[in-house]
């Protein structure tokens, strides 16, 4: 059953594979995707050998070996809220995601090229991306795995941007929906009216059989604010990731909480400590350049990246197990 117990048709949606041998139906970023038929979400199926997960060489920040590395990212830098200056892109190439949900979502002209180019640089070469139709600081997700079907949710409250998933075909029996948020600043009211929308819309549209992911910037000032106990409805936040000094804040001054990486508890029972090189994160990492050290584990990010001029916030890191 879904999240809710209703069913929904979901419309065609527009998915772009930014490089590799990809069915002609999944390039040139522009065409139509038919998902076919949902499937039967009822109890999970027995999901026999896993499918071919086709992994990358994914370099030194995953040699703790095949897992799902996902890095909720809003690391554009500059003046104009874009990934251009290159340290947003350095970061995530440094530590290896296999899923990224991206806010803030610009490259260049933003022609589909472009966000191609961006994206091989991040991912490497065959992986997949979905950008947010919506706004002039849109959401997205990268994925090395094929993207099944995506779209953009609208978010009541904002108009530059909106809630944007993906349904993704990670090795097993079951898909990962992956949702991309970047909740208002305003205040806390208007953040839980977006996070009530938002539990919703994902109870109306995600089967329970299936795993699930939120995150990206919450803007959140505490980890108790009430957008994040109303999205306990469908998501578990009880691990907090931290820096190598033990600070959990997310923001550029360290002092809040912005970003996050929420499973539903079926992914949730996956997790997976964050190891990179030597060292061990038990439950997950905020990765900032300026205190990372060997900074030499996770290349090509530099001391700077992190204190880029107008960068926005630090990566936010949780790995999980592969079904």
């Amino acid at each position: 059953m879904l999240r809710s117990g209703l069913r929904v048709v979901l419309p065609l949606l527009l998915v772009a594979a930014c490089s590799g041998e990809t069915p002609p139906e999944l390039r040139d970023g522009g065409v139509g995707v038919d998902a076919g038929p949902r499937r039967d979400a009822g109890p999970p199926r027995d999901a026999g050998p896993p499918r071919d997960a086709g992994f990358r060489d994914a370099g030194p920040a995953r040699d703790a070996g095949p897992r799902i590395r996902i890095v909720a990212a809003n690391l554009s830098s500059g003046n104009f809220q874009s990934y251009d200056p290159g340290e947003g892109i350095r970061i995530l190439r440094g530590l290896g995601p296999s899923v990224v949900l991206i806010q803030e979502f610009n490259y260049r002209e933003n022609e589909d090229e472009h966000i191609a180019e961006m994206v091989e640089e991040v991912m490497g070469a065959g992986a997949f991306f979905y950008r947010g139709e919506t706004g002039n600081i849109p959401n997205g997700v990268l994925s090395e795995w094929p993207i099944l079907e995506a779209g953009t949710w609208a978010d009541d409250e904002v108009g530059n941007r909106g809630f944007t998933w993906a349904r993704i075909d990670i090795p097993g029996d079951r898909d990962l929906w992956a949702v991309s948020v970047h909740l208002l600043t305003a205040n806390a009211g208007t953040r839980n009216r977006e996070a009530m929308q938002l539990v919703e819309l994902i109870q109306l549209a995600v089967p329970e059989a299936d795993l699930l992911v939120v995150g990206g910037d919450l803007n959140t000032n505490t980890r108790g604010e009430v957008a994040i106990q109303t999205l306990s409805a469908v998501v578990s936040s009880d691990r907090v990731p931290v820096d190598q000094d033990g600070n959990d804040g997310t923001n550029e001054p360290r002092s809040r909480p912005y970003d996050w990486v929420i499973p539903d508890p079926d992914l949730e029972a996956l997790h997976l400590p964050v190891v990179i090189g030597a060292q061990t994160f038990p439950e997950g990492l905020v990765f900032d350049t300026r205190i990372y050290t060997p900074l030499s584990d996770l290349t090509p990010a530099m001391q700077s990246d992190s204190d880029a001029r107008q960068m926005q916030h630090m990566a936010v890191v949780r790995d999980f197990a592969v079904p």
